[in-house]
């Protein structure tokens, strides 16, 4: 039998001129029905704080690894009305990056962790009763730059699934705060790790949950340990858009 493709994750990220942004999210607003049936759009948001600020940030879930990206990219160049809206769009933007990731093993080991698989996210939400503000929404993606190594990922993946549980377990931990994934470079910037979690009730949730993480002893031994490997962090804020599929 022929070997299951390796789901992709493919985050892009587009740069924009400050005086530009609102007619690149004009445009993009009136073509995200085309964009959402062209691929496997999960999220799409604009960085608030942490960083490089106007910055078109969008994730896709290939189920289908690279054969799927590479059909989806076809169908995207061969769409006149994709091709329009590009055309509307491309003087909007400085630079464009895109980097391919795969999502770590614990997303599918651990329960509170939902993954960038289609509807998983929505699924969890509605069984849960949570009814977060939607508009208090925060995307939190925390991203750690790896010392060069082939062990040093792997030793990451590790130490980070040992404290995990701790700290989705700590007490005082916002009920609207999930781990919606983990990822880690496959093409791009080698290395790199990236964490994204969700605060369904804003930066509230989000103090609310770092307070509750730094008194689980676990948690705080494996981030002790992997301040090793890293040669840089940062966290950046996010707001999703109103037509992104994770909200």
């Amino acid at each position: 039998s022929s070997r299951k493709p390796i789901p992709l994750v493919e985050l892009r990220e587009y740069e924009l001129h400050p005086g530009d942004v609102n007619s690149y999210l004009k445009n993009t607003f009136a073509k995200a029905d085309l964009r959402r049936s062209l691929t496997p759009l999960r999220l799409f948001t604009m960085p608030e704080t942490g960083g490089t600020l106007n910055v078109a940030t969008h994730i896709y879930h290939w189920a289908g690894g690279y054969e799927a990206r590479n059909k989806g990219r076809a169908g995207m160049a061969a769409s006149s009305e994709w091709k329009e809206y590009l055309k509307n769009v491309k003087g909007c933007m400085v630079r464009q990056r895109s980097t391919i990731f795969v999502e770590a093993p614990i997303v599918h080991k651990f329960e509170g962790v939902c993954g960038l698989k289609d509807g998983k996210l929505e699924s969890i939400l509605s069984k849960s009763g949570i009814n977060d503000d939607e508009s208090d929404c925060i995307y939190e993606m925390r991203r750690y730059k790896l010392k060069l190594g082939y062990d040093t990922v792997p030793n990451f993946l590790r130490l980070y699934s040992e404290g995990l549980p701790s700290k989705l377990e700590a007490s005082g931990t916002d009920p609207s705060t999930s781990l919606i994934t983990l990822l880690y470079t496959e093409v791009g910037l080698l290395n790199e790790v990236i964490e994204i979690w969700r605060h369904g009730g804003g930066t509230t949730a989000m103090e609310r949950s770092r307070l509750a993480a730094r008194g689980a002893p676990e948690w705080r031994k494996a981030i002790g340990d992997i301040a090793g490997l890293a040669m840089e962090f940062t966290t950046t804020i996010h707001r999703p858009l109103p037509f992104s599929p994770m909200r």
